[in-house]
């Protein structure tokens, strides 16, 4: 019996979570219409959830007339579609209180505004995926102080993604401050020497600063799924 499901124009990964903890995510860029709607329509059919990431507005609309219960948030542009009745997995402001001593959580942090949108697919990446995510925006060097008033939630997460573009120094500043994993992230934010993104990527690459791991440009689900297994190692769970 094949372990995936064969649709002519994509071969459904359906064991996915029973090898790997994570069910198989839509990328839904680029794909045509007809076949998003059938490539969501089988995941719903199989788990009653879909999670999509790089989805527009148009996808979203065209989802929801056979899903009525597919989400959309324009930010990150992730389209999923869950049960109506779902547990709260993370914070939505800062301050919130995720940083008791026995709570296991992630941080997302950006250096501006402009990066929250990688951010967002990365903090509801991970949420989707059964973490708990604290948001720290707009903490950029330009401004030190604020990442440093922080400090404190900084130091109780399982790990933390950085998310930054221009030079993509907030990743060095935080990893010279915790002792936990930090992920970077760097974001096609900035004039154009940064070279979209490339400038946050050499730095976050070349950082002196132990602990870091980056990857791709923009990619901020790559950050939650990895941020997420280190959450789960450290609450000593492999299961949502």
């Amino acid at each position: 019996m094949s372990d995936y499901e064969e649709m002519g124009f994509a071969k459904l990964d359906t064991e996915r979570e029973k090898r790997t903890g994570f069910p198989e995510v839509v990328f839904c860029e680029g794909k045509p219409d007809e076949y998003l709607i059938e490539i969501y329509k089988k995941l719903y059919d199989q788990d009653k959830r879909v999670f999509g990431t790089r989805a527009s507005k148009h996808q979203y609309e065209i989802i929801k007339k056979v899903l009525p219960e597919a989400q959309y948030d324009e930010v990150s542009r992730i389209l999923k579609v869950v049960p109506k009745v779902e547990s709260k997995t993370g914070s939505d402001n800062e301050g919130d209180s995720l940083t008791q001593q026995d709570a296991h959580y992630i941080v997302v942090c950006t250096g501006g505004t402009a990066d929250i949108p990688v951010a967002e697919e990365a903090a509801q990446t991970a949420e989707y995926f059964g973490a708990r995510v604290e948001r720290v925006y707009d903490v950029g060097v330009s401004g030190i102080h604020r990442v440093l008033s922080k400090e404190d939630v900084l130091r109780g997460a399982d790990c933390v993604i950085a998310v930054a573009g221009m030079e993509g120094a907030l990743a060095s500043v935080i990893g010279g401050l915790v002792s936990n994993p930090v992920i970077a992230v760097p974001t096609s934010v900035g004039y154009g020497a940064s070279f979209g993104g490339m400038s946050a990527l050499l730095t976050m690459i070349n950082s002196c600063a132990n602990g870091i791991t980056v990857v791709n440009i923009d990619n901020g689900y790559g950050a939650g799924y990895v941020a997420t297994q280190i959450n789960r190692l450290a609450r000593g769970k492999e299961n949502r």
